[in-house]
């Protein structure tokens, strides 16, 4: 990987690189490992063989590998699915994710998922309504 981290990297360095604190790294970081891309090891990130060939592909190849790593991540659309016309409010996922996270946490979590859910192009968001959507989802 490039440098200066060639894909290892010691979270707080991270944290002060981006001028943030090493708490708010851990959800990035969670759904990275639950993604498949990441590995966190004595205070230290590093980038799985799959984040590296994802780093390789072109835009529409790491859409395709981001909405396969949701699905094998769980991120996938049966949730959606279950609700009625394929759409559901962010609430309903939120209070799921509060059942086993706290409430902060919970919300990071949920954003991170419906970036990549998005960026996978599994399902469409709308910010204003709060909605997520199998329908109008963007090619």
């Amino acid at each position: 990987m490039d440098e200066p981290y060639h894909g290892r990297a010691d979270m707080p360095e991270i944290a002060r690189t981006l001028h943030l604190e090493v708490d708010e790294l851990f959800p990035i970081a969670e759904v990275l490992q639950h993604l498949g891309f990441a590995g966190v090891r004595e205070g230290d990130i590093f980038l799985t063989p799959q984040a590296h060939v994802f780093a390789e592909f072109g835009t529409q190849e790491r859409r395709r590998a981001s909405a396969a790593a949701c699905a094998a991540g769980g991120a996938d659309q049966e949730g959606a699915e279950r609700a009625a016309g394929h759409r559901a409010l962010r609430v309903r996922f939120e209070q799921e994710l509060e059942d086993f996270l706290s409430d902060c946490a919970a919300q990071e979590t949920l954003d991170a998922v419906i970036d990549w859910g998005r960026y996978g192009e599994i399902f469409s968001y709308n910010d204003q309504m709060e909605m997520l959507s199998l329908e109008d989802v963007e090619a």
